[in-house]
């Protein structure tokens, strides 16, 4: 699995707007069309698994399994 992802320098490290990571280049180029026509992003291997689809609804977290014992 890959993502593309593009940095702000003018925005200041660990602002939320500092980094932006795209699932696609689609995205990506959906994105920079819209908001920074001359940016770029950079394409990055993801590390690990890749994700398990799930489909249903959520699996409960601990403290709802709690409340229901």
């Amino acid at each position: 699995m890959t993502v593309w992802i593009y940095t702000d320098a003018r925005k200041q490290i660990g602002d939320k707007d500092h980094l932006k990571v795209f699932a696609s280049e689609d995205a990506a180029d959906v994105w920079f069309t819209e908001n920074d026509p001359e940016g770029v992003a950079f394409k990055y291997d993801v590390i690990g698994p890749p994700p398990t689809l799930r489909f249903g609804p959520p699996a409960p977290t601990s403290a709802a399994r709690s409340a229901h014992k």
